[in-house]
């Protein structure tokens, strides 16, 4: 998550003049991002609300005030981002505007971060929602369940490669085939000018018994193996809309 490493960089900047201005700079940089975040959902809503009102989809028959339907996948709420939330901002906008019709969260094995925390939030938004897990996402989208996907993500590259927690990549797929809109919410500072391709942001592999194991318990016999990403790499191409909070980018048609 660069961001993460830009905030604290900007609180270290200050550590000269003394423990009190590194706090002050922290505290500025929770404010803007308090406003970030509200900037990017309001432009996230309204980008998510242009794109599936041009499509004629036989849900709504093409009606520009039909309520809409949001597959998401990890945790983008206020729990990960300041109050308000990136992706799921933006899902809290919709709803506000009386556009949310339901929103499909992937579990987001193996840490359940869709079923303990979107689930959680969602559910104090009093938002229709159902938990699917992750491998049921790209379904959701071949059934026509969904209108769009909406996600976070902890990296940006240059040429618009988005870097999201691992079962990103598929939903993208499973969108492009599906033509449904694919779209990324995130503020500037996760866009990193300095990453020419996702090809070139490490990937951490986590502790194996994330896979091999449940709440303590072994689910795999023993000697098993396991290969465990915590993120994935979404190519350009296949991202309709990248929505911060001062602009938005279109990878797939190279604006």
């Amino acid at each position: 998550a660069v961001n993460l490493g830009w905030g604290v960089d900007r609180a270290l900047a200050r550590l000269g003049d003394g423990a009190d201005a590194v706090l002050a700079e922290a505290h500025a940089v929770l404010a803007e991002q308090v406003a970030c975040c509200r900037a990017v959902a309001e432009r996230g809503a309204d980008i998510v609300e242009e794109l599936v009102n041009d499509l004629t989809r036989p849900a709504h028959g093409g009606d520009p005030s039909a309520r809409l339907r949001i597959l998401t996948h990890c945790n983008t709420g206020w729990l990960a981002c300041v109050e308000w939330g990136t992706a799921l901002g933006v899902v809290r906008v919709l709803h506000d505007r009386g556009r949310l019709a339901r929103v499909y969260a992937d579990e987001t094995r193996p840490l359940l971060q869709g079923a303990r925390l979107t689930s959680y939030e969602l559910t104090q938004m009093g938002v229709d929602h159902r938990v699917v897990v992750d491998s049921a996402g790209p379904t959701v989208l071949a059934r026509g369940l969904a209108d769009a996907v909406l996600v976070g993500a902890d990296r940006v590259a240059a040429n618009g490669d988005v870097v999201n927690k691992i079962g990103t990549y598929p939903l993208a797929l499973a969108a492009a085939r599906a033509g449904v809109p694919f779209v990324v919410a995130a503020p500037e500072s996760t866009v990193d000018a300095g990453t020419a391709t996702g090809a070139d942001v490490p990937i951490e592999e986590r502790d194996a018994e994330e896979v091999l194991s449940f709440a303590g318990r072994a689910t795999t016999p023993t000697g098993a193996g396991a290969y465990n990403p915590a993120f994935d790499v979404t190519p350009a191409d296949l991202v309709t809309a990248i929505v911060t909070d001062r602009r938005v980018i279109r990878p797939a048609s190279g604006h």
